[in-house]
């Protein structure tokens, strides 16, 4: 459930928020209202860790324009103020997945006994394919 007020999440003065005219449902409505949401929010301002702005990059991917801003439109509703809640949430999202820091991975080996059990599966097949060469009649 996303939170009602945003501005807590974010300073107000690194968003900026601009209205298209949308594609998709809405009949004529379409034609005549601007209520596609173009959100842009200044990521520098947000004050995000180095790492925090690393996973940022990657989950953004297109959507981060070279000067630091990322862009978000959301038209998948008919009135302005729904696609302004969607794009304010889906870049809630977006920050909150950054600050998720990954496991780090821990290479492993196999042990002796398990190369041993392969090395002798990978023998007996191989009898057991032998097995089904040519048959001479000695």
């Amino acid at each position: 459930m996303p939170p009602e007020d945003y501005s807590a999440l974010w300073p107000e003065d690194a968003l900026s928020e601009k209205f298209l005219a949308a594609t998709g449902p809405g009949g004529q409505n379409v034609n005549k209202v601007a209520t596609a949401c173009q959100l842009r929010c200044n990521v520098f301002a947000l004050g995000l860790s180095p790492d925090a702005y690393a996973r940022l990059r990657t989950i953004a991917g297109s959507k981060l324009t070279i000067g630091g801003e990322l862009i978000i439109t959301a038209r998948r509703y008919r009135t302005q103020e729904a696609n302004r809640e969607d794009a304010r949430a889906r870049l809630a999202e977006m920050i909150a997945a950054a600050h998720i820091v990954q496991a780090r991975r821990r290479p492993t080996r196999p042990s002796k006994s398990a190369k041993a059990r392969r090395v002798d599966t990978k023998k007996g097949r191989g009898e057991i394919k032998k097995g089904r060469g040519k048959v001479s009649f000695d």
